[in-house]
């Protein structure tokens, strides 16, 4: 069975994926999780959690930052209150987490989710003998890596099938930094929607924002898997991730929609090369304008990817 799940940016638009059909929300706050569409109060957490219960409905927090000493001071806080209002996962990263999770018992199920890093079967199976349910897959593998992955995978692997992807992330403030150098005060939140180039290549667009946890720089092209949704279920990743960070408001969850119909179609065995081109087209129409889209490194012979 396929399961969707989506980030969500309020309230309103968490309500709004559920009656869409995602079966699963992605959420979180500021200091434990990365990278998130919106940092909600724990009281927000709270009732998303309730409302997604409410629909039957699950709901994963974000714990996947690099937990530096001071957030380790205070994270059992955290994670007795996502295990006291009942969240059914986490996603976690950091192997300090994993460790008190184990060490003190909690009833907190999580995915491992170590982002980039995570490129080999061997790797999540590990994980797995340490008690994750499930692992986010790295971005960057591409089609023949994921067929092997498919045929060794002890746990699910939660592949990203719409949205932005990280390439890479520093605890090091780069964009205050320069701005410091050249004695000006500027923004450099992900709303400011700032880019990088590489001087050789002037296609290249780099969204880049920074926060408390660092820098973090993401591909040219956003994912859009919708063509070949058939052949990543018939490898059996069926764990889908809609992301949801650089597509505000109403057209995320639309885009959800369309992805929920070709969930729809690819169990009633009714999803064709043309219904498939036809939703894909609905997709580029809602994505945001100056945003590409592509299938990352799905595409890309093994040996390419340097």
């Amino acid at each position: 069975m396929i399961k969707i799940t989506a980030t969500a940016e309020s309230i309103e638009q968490a309500k709004k994926l559920l009656d869409a059909g995602v079966d699963t929300l992605y959420i979180g706050e500021g200091t434990y999780g990365l990278r998130l569409p919106h940092n909600f109060t724990w009281e927000e957490i709270r009732e998303i959690t309730n409302l997604a219960h409410e629909a039957g409905k699950t709901v994963t927090v974000a714990v996947n930052a690099l937990m530096h000493p001071e957030k380790m001071k205070n994270i059992k806080e955290y994670l007795d209150f996502l295990q006291d209002i009942q969240v059914d996962k986490l996603t976690v990263g950091d192997t300090g987490v994993i460790f008190v999770l184990k060490r003190d018992g909690y009833n907190l199920p999580y995915i491992y989710d170590a982002s980039t890093m995570v490129t080999s079967a061997r790797q999540v199976n590990f994980w797995a003998e340490h008690d994750a349910n499930a692992a986010v897959l790295a971005r960057e593998l591409p089609k023949d890596e994921l067929v092997s992955m498919s045929q060794k995978l002890n746990i699910p692997g939660e592949i990203l099938v719409y949205g932005a992807t990280i390439i890479h992330q520093t605890k090091r403030p780069l964009l205050q930094n320069y701005y410091n150098f050249i004695k000006t005060d500027e923004d450099y939140s992900y709303e400011r929607g700032l880019f990088l180039s590489e001087p050789k290549d002037e296609t290249t667009h780099y969204s880049v924002f920074e926060d408390d946890h660092g820098t973090h720089i993401f591909a040219s092209d956003d994912v859009d898997m919708m063509p070949v949704l058939k052949e990543l279920t018939d490898m059996d990743f069926v764990n889908w991730k809609l992301e949801g960070i650089y597509c505000p408001g109403d057209d995320f969850v639309e885009i959800a929609k369309l992805f929920v119909e070709a969930r729809a179609l690819i169990e009633s065995g009714k999803f064709t090369a043309d219904k498939a081109y036809q939703l894909d087209e609905e997709v580029r129409k809602l994505h945001p304008k100056g945003r590409t889209l592509g299938r990352g490194f799905y595409d890309f012979a093994p040996d390419d990817i340097k």
